[in-house]
């Protein structure tokens, strides 16, 4: 919907507090109610499997992420902003009654009054081990959605077209798209938690190891894309599947919830944060990539900690 209130402000002068209460308010409030029902659906109907499930799930974000960009790249100087956001808002309102139409829940229909059986609840963060990967998830927000959002400008900035700029992101959610799948298969392996540790760490060195070396080479610049979406791609398919490794498959609706309540802060203000080193760096981006490294690092420690706590040492536990 968000897509359709900027049509209607497209042929008037737009203003900053436009673009927040589309894109921040009904944006973010319609994304919260569209992503925690569906993604709990799917923890619903499996357990054994459920990583491989939401894996498969979650390509679909990268299908739209490698489509949009090359659809918007095409569209923007054949038949301008208006229209084209309009045609993106028409394909988002068709997808959305599509999605709406098959999602189910396998449990009973609660009454009303329920209500608190599902909404966030704090109480559950008197778990230690849950408060431990809710903050991992938190600073993995903050490295994922630099890398996600800059890259493009990062290419341009750096001596590349505006065409590769567009480009560049399709390249990275193709990485993406495989590394969601395989993410969710080894995790039914090797374990869920113990997975998205391997992909956090592995995000670390790309971003130290290949970003932040990049600099002018459109080469080096591909293979960080398409190494970090791959790599990366567990971040968001398998952090809803841990979480329900911390409670009853009845519960994981406010488990989940009650994660990304405190999560979306960390969405809220990574790109801010971003913004605000490139600033002060004078549009140099070796600032934001070690933000975005440390801040992977950082997770790491986290999801470390508490997988220590519920298993141990033992690093062949399936966890």
């Amino acid at each position: 919907m968000s897509e359709f209130c900027i049509c209607v402000l497209a042929n008037q002068p737009v203003e900053y507090w436009h673009f927040f209460m589309v894109y921040s308010v009904l944006n973010g409030l319609g994304g919260a109610l569209l992503n925690t029902p569906c993604i709990a659906s799917i923890g619903h109907y499996f357990l054994v499997k459920r990583g491989n499930a939401t894996g498969i799930a979650m390509t679909a974000g990268s299908i739209g992420g490698i489509i949009f960009p090359l659809m918007l790249q095409k569209l923007f100087p054949t038949v301008g902003f208006a229209w084209t956001t309009r045609i993106l808002g028409f394909i988002l309102a068709l997808l959305l009654l599509m999605a709406n139409s098959f999602v189910r829940s396998r449990l009973p229909r609660k009454p009303m009054g329920s209500f608190k059986s599902v909404a966030p609840d704090l109480k559950v963060f008197k778990d230690l081990p849950f408060v431990l990967v809710t903050l991992g998830i938190f600073l993995m927000e903050w490295g994922i959605f630099v890398p996600l959002t800059y890259i493009g400008s990062y290419a341009t900035s750096h001596g590349q077209s505006s065409s590769f700029g567009f480009q560049i992101i399709a390249v990275l959610n193709a990485g993406s798209f495989f590394g969601r799948f395989f993410a969710g298969l080894v995790a039914d392996m090797i374990g869920r938690v113990n997975t998205l540790i391997l992909s956090i760490l592995m995000c670390v060195i790309t971003c130290f190891g290949l970003w932040l070396l990049a600099g002018n080479s459109m080469a080096m610049t591909i293979v960080f894309a398409v190494t970090f979406g791959f790599v990366s791609g567990s971040n968001l398919s398998l952090s809803p599947v841990c979480v329900g490794q911390f409670c009853k498959t009845e519960h994981y609706g406010r488990y989940f919830a009650t994660c990304w309540m405190f999560v979306a802060f960390g969405t809220l203000t990574a790109l801010p944060i971003g913004g605000q080193l490139l600033a002060a760096s004078g549009g140099k981006y070796t600032g934001l990539i070690i933000f975005a490294g440390l801040s992977y690092a950082a997770a790491a420690v986290c999801l470390i900690a508490a997988r220590v706590l519920k298993v141990g040492w033992k690093i062949k536990m399936i966890y």
